[in-house]
């Protein structure tokens, strides 16, 4: 009798043991785990950081009269839904480049005129995007110099209401040297814009 509650007590010990030694492995093995790191989001107004960069090019971009075309556009997508960004992996231009993805059929943007759109911003070095309006319900402001970095007020002119338009714009028409929160300096930006309405 003796024997078999000796038995029971060595047995006990043995699965508490044993418990005890998977407790501290796993609790260990959690500790030392590598984690990757996490996505930072841009705190403003009007964006938030948004999903992941596709490396596929459309073919279907129009050209916009007197700025190079872009060699890899976004697909067209559809207007009023948040499009797809796309990054081109090439070298990064020095002078602006603007496709429209989509042609509008409404009223025209003109430089002074208040508008609401929305947008995605991306950089160009890391093909992270940066910056979205989607998710708060669109972007307002006037079509002018102080207002609006100089690639929006040189790149949207033109543009009509119901259209999506690509700007990749270098750092001396963007943020320049200083950047901005989220934003390197001397970094080269890539934005989708739906124009929704003008005034």
């Amino acid at each position: 009798m003796q024997r078999q509650n000796k038995r029971r007590q060595n047995m006990r010990r043995g699965i508490i043991v044993l418990i005890i030694a998977v407790l501290v492995v796993g609790t260990a093995a959690l500790f030392f785990q590598k984690s990757s790191p996490s996505t930072v989001s841009i705190p403003t107004t009007t964006t938030t950081t948004v999903g992941v960069v596709s490396t596929t090019c459309s073919s279907t971009a129009i050209a916009v009269t007197g700025f190079p075309t872009i060699a890899c556009a976004a697909p067209a997508g559809t207007f009023g839904k948040a499009p797809t960004m796309v990054v081109p992996t090439t070298a990064a231009p020095t002078s602006m480049q603007v496709a429209d993805l989509i042609k509008g059929t409404g009223a025209t943007l003109k430089t002074g005129d208040k508008f609401t759109a929305q947008y995605v911003l991306a950089d160009y070095a890391s093909h992270k995007d940066l910056q979205s309006s989607w998710s708060a319900g669109g972007f307002s402001a006037t079509l002018a110099t102080g207002s609006l970095i100089a690639g929006w007020v040189k790149g949207l002119p033109g543009m009509k209401v119901g259209g999506r338009r690509e700007l990749i714009i270098p750092p001396s028409l963007a943020y320049g040297a200083t950047g901005q929160p989220g934003i390197p300096g001397n970094d080269t930006l890539v934005f989708i814009v739906d124009l929704l309405k003008i005034g």
